[in-house]
Order: C-alpha cells, then sequence, then structure tokens
C-alpha cells in the first residue's frame, strides 16, 4: 500500500502550506485565519489584483504561481476541496488595487460558488470584482452536461496570460475579455496509468487492469468513461492531439503554445518523451509551436500520468504575453 509522508486531516494541508511559506519565505507571505497566501512582490504597473485558488494536492498550483507576472493572492482549501468563501474574500480584500480584483476559477461546482459569493461580498464593499472560468478538459466535453468542461492545466496559461497584461495596466473589463478568450482557445486531456493515493485511506483510488490505461483522467483522480489498452507512446499521443484539435477547430496561424504536464508521479524522463513525440506529430500536422512548457505545474498527488495542453494562439499578443517575464517560487518559464 502508498504511504503519502504527510499528516492526515487538515492538519495534512496546514503543516505544507506552513513549509512552503518558510521555503519561500521572501516571496510569500501565509495568512492563518483565514488561511489564504500573498505574494510579497508585484509589478508597480498592476491596476488590477489577480486571485486564484482551488483545492490543494495540484502544487505547485496555485500557490507556487505567487508573484510579479502571476497571482497576488491565493485561497487553498483542503486536499480537492474548494477554499470557503471567506478564505477567498479576505485574500481579495488583502491585495485588492484601485482597478479591482480579477478571480481566475476553474470549473467546478464549489469554486464556483465560493468565489462567486466572496466575490458579492466584495462588491458590497466597494470593490470591483471581474471572474474568468476555465474549461478546457475535452473529456467532459459533452452536451449531456449542464456543467461545461472542467479546468484543468489550462488554468496556467490563462493565469500567466493574464499576470503578463496584468503587468501592463490593463483595466478589469479588458482582462476579463482577455482571460475568457484565452480559456475559449485552450485545450486539455489527461491519461493515467496509476490512481493517485487516497489521503483518507492512504490507498489507491483504482486500480486498472494489466496493459489498460485511463483515458481522460481528471485532476482529482475522478476516473474516466473507460480504461483503454495502452498500444504505444505515439499511438496514445495521436488520439490525444485528434481530440484537442477536434475541440479547437481551426487553428489561427500564430501557431500554438503546447504544455505537457506530469500529474504527480510522472517522471521528467517520460515528460520529455511525450514533448518529443508530440512535437513530431504537431509537426506532421502542419502545426507550429513556437512555445512550449514542460513539467509538473498541475498535479494529482501522485497519479502517474500526463495531459496535453494545446493553446492556439488566436491573437498577435498572445505570445509576448506568454515569454513576458514572471518570478514565482513554481515557475519555470517556457522552454523556447
Amino acid at each position: 500500500m502508498p504511504q503519502l509522508f504527510m499528516h492526515r486531516g487538515p492538519e495534512g494541508v496546514s503543516r505544507a502550506l506552513r513549509g512552503f511559506a518558510r521555503a519561500y519565505a521572501s516571496e510569500v507571505r501565509l495568512v492563518d485565519d483565514p488561511v489564504y497566501l500573498a505574494a510579497v512582490h508585484r509589478h508597480p504597473g498592476r491596476n488590477v489584483a489577480l486571485v486564484s485558488g482551488g483545492g490543494s494536492g495540484h502544487e505547485p498550483l496555485h500557490s507556487g504561481l505567487l508573484g510579479p507576472g502571476l497571482l497576488d493572492a491565493v485561497a487553498p482549501g483542503q486536499v480537492f476541496a474548494s477554499p470557503h468563501n471567506r478564505q477567498v474574500y479576505e485574500a481579495s480584500r488583502a491585495v485588492a488595487l484601485n482597478g479591482g480584483v480579477l478571480h481566475i476559477v476553474k470549473n467546478y461546482t464549489g469554486d464556483r460558488i465560493n468565489f462567486g459569493i466572496a466575490a458579492e461580498r466584495l462588491r458590497a464593499d466597494g470593490i470591483r470584482v471581474g471572474r474568468v472560468l476555465v474549461q478546457d478538459d475535452v473529456a467532459t466535453q459533452s452536451s449531456a452536461t449542464a456543467t461545461g468542461m472542467r479546468g484543468t492545466a489550462a488554468t496556467v496559461l490563462v493565469e500567466k496570460l493574464l499576470g503578463a497584461a496584468a503587468d501592463q495596466g490593463r483595466d478589469l473589463d479588458e482582462l476579463v475579455r482577455l482571460g475568457e478568450k484565452v480559456s475559449a482557445h485552450s485545450r486539455s486531456v489527461a491519461v493515467a496509468s496509476e490512481s493517485l493515493t487516497s489521503v483518507h485511506t492512504q490507498a489507491r483510488l483504482f486500480d486498472l487492469p494489466p496493459g489498460e490505461i485511463e483515458y481522460g483522467v481528471g485532476i482529482h483522480g475522478e476516473r474516466a468513461a473507460s480504461s483503454v489498452p495502452f498500444a504505444g507512446l505515439g499511438e496514445l499521443i495521436t488520439r490525444m492531439l485528434d481530440d484537442i484539435f477536434a475541440s479547437l477547430g481551426d487553428l489561427g496561424a500564430r501557431g500554438v503554445v503546447f504544455f505537457v504536464n506530469g500529474l504527480g508521479a510522472t517522471t521528467p524522463l517520460e515528460l520529455y518523451t511525450v514533448l518529443d513525440v508530440a512535437l513530431d506529430r504537431l509537426a506532421e500536422r502542419g502545426v507550429e509551436a513556437p512555445a512550449t512548457l514542460v513539467g509538473t505545474l498541475v498535479s494529482a498527488l501522485d497519479m502517474h500520468g500526463f495531459s496535453l495542453t494545446v493553446l492556439d494562439l488566436a491573437e498577435d499578443d498572445w505570445l509576448d504575453l506568454w515569454r513576458a517575464d514572471a518570478a514565482a517560487p513554481g515557475w519555470m518559464g517556457e522552454h523556447r
């Protein structure tokens, strides 16, 4: 049986947050009641604060993206659980600027509700609030559900482009429009060969038959509609890209940002192999990738798997926004 090296219950997250804040004391500050984290430094040109958050267990998202060019504050929940609306409210009040606050929210019911309640309270205080909802997971793109696609690894891309735009001094309405468009032009899909370990039971959430993988797995350990035979990495990546591009539709002429994300237990050796194969497949399609990102930025505790994310560079300045300076504990920057 796997063993997670952390405390059980609420103390597990609180001790991890304390350790993170102690490790990066010059970059982030931790507030205990209610719990939130804020960046110590931010660009002087920023007029709107960026606030995000969600369940813990996805590190370095979101706390690792606190800093200039990225986020101003983060409200962390318990493992895979939404933060309380009071956390979001207090974090937003602490960092709000003259132009207001923009909430970047992954599309999950609890996050939408709690960020929504916090936004109502902030508006009652006279603080302008906008929201960008990230929806990118093609595995949950279905007319049979009214909830929309889950928000997954594209959250990193949305936060990066919005952070750069906020540092340029753009106003709240401009940032909302940009974030919505970036989300609309982003798609992801994730696969796993082994489930994550439950923080409650210390057991794997599910077992897969030999030779099969979970295709379309969620970042909270949600099972896909079905497991599929693993017929080789090349065939798998081709299928993933087929699904992503079928959802995105026609691409523009500016190319894409291509992001290979590890889900927690996947090694760099594996992730760079995935990138190499995927870039070959993109070239065969005639798709240029002027920017790539590789690494574990949106984890699912210790799940062994990876996700692919494609952002269609729909506007002339998006690549410049992607390449703009940013500094945060978990930000590794683009690779080319």
